[in-house]
């Protein structure tokens, strides 16, 4: 029988109907109901004897695939594939399918909550309030402001929506064209990255990671940035440097981060925050990799990652 593992813990509560659609064509499913991400470990002894995988971000490198000589098809539970080996899945005809577009709102949602928390110091007042300070702190408006994109794709473009009508002034940069009509169509200015770098009040990140993004954003760039400056990353962690953002947030560089990604991720639900030194910043704030998390996002996620799953195991 045709196997399939799925890890993202979404499936469990938003995809049943799908796994039951894959049933329905003779595939045994087995996904992920412990509400824990697998270890390496599980993933590993889960995986073998599969035909074809739903992954989230567990490592799927050469010395993982190379175990997993019955595997034919990878959908990614998203869109990045930083962390499946595409050169061995290309020379071993294992089919590797992203859901393109399905959490792109919820990832922007997240940037656009991300500036209004910021601009209004809430993460500061929630905690202080809650811990019996009455501090009212100075804020600012986001009207007027200039946000810049740094890729320009499906998320980049509904961020763009979203800060228009919030009357910002929105500038994009991407290292493929970005068409005249797209640029129209969004109200965006088209510009190079280090216009935005030395430009924007606000700065938010939606490239892939690659040779050629890792560490674009280090010493060099917060140097050039505002020092009122916020920088946004809900893409991929290794895009920033950490440990020169964590001086640039210390010396006052630029004014505050909001990350939803981080080079290297807990493992657990509980971890150690003086593990991970830029979380010692009050200028520094961290979501848990959740911004693609909504009930909405899930649901389309498990339709299309199934729907990829069945297309090309029964093509088999």
């Amino acid at each position: 029988m045709t196997k399939v593992l799925i890890t993202p813990r979404g499936f469990a509560k938003n995809g049943l109907e799908y796994v039951a659609e894959m049933e329905k064509v003779g595939i045994e499913v087995h996904y992920n109901d412990t509400g824990l991400p697998y270890t390496a470990e599980q993933f590993l002894a889960l995986a073998r004897g599969c035909d074809g995988i739903i992954v989230g971000v567990d490592k799927m490198d050469a010395s993982v695939l190379e175990q997993l000589p019955d595997l034919k098809v990878i959908c990614k539970f998203g869109v990045g594939t930083d962390n499946i080996d595409l050169n061995y899945c290309k020379e071993h005809n294992i089919y590797v399918g992203r859901t393109v577009g399905s959490n792109s709102r919820s990832v922007a949602e997240q940037v656009v909550a991300f500036m209004f928390a910021d601009a209004k110091n809430l993460a500061y007042e929630f905690r202080s309030v809650k811990s019996g300070l009455w501090d009212k702190k100075q804020s600012i408006e986001i009207y007027d402001k200039t946000l810049g994109i740094v890729g320009f794709g499906a998320i980049g473009k509904i961020i763009a929506d979203y800060a228009n009508g919030c009357g910002m002034h929105v500038l994009a940069y991407d290292a493929f064209p970005i068409k005249p009509e797209d640029a129209e169509k969004h109200h965006v200015i088209v510009t190079d990255f280090d216009t935005i770098v030395k430009t924007a009040d606000y700065i938010t990140i939606h490239v892939p990671l690659l040779d050629s993004t890792r560490n674009m954003f280090g010493t060099e760039q917060f140097k050039a940035m505002k020092n009122t400056a916020c920088l946004i990353n809900c893409a991929r962690g290794g895009i920033v440097n950490e440990d020169e953002l964590y001086d640039a947030l210390k010396n006052g560089d630029i004014r505050s981060a909001c990350f939803d990604v981080f080079t290297r991720e807990p493992q657990s639900k509980n971890f150690n925050p003086e593990d991970f030194k830029l979380l010692t910043l009050d200028n520094f704030e961290l979501t848990p990799h959740t911004a693609a998390r909504t009930n909405e996002a899930d649901v389309r996620t498990c339709q299309m990652s199934s729907e990829i799953i069945i297309e090309h195991l029964r093509a088999l």
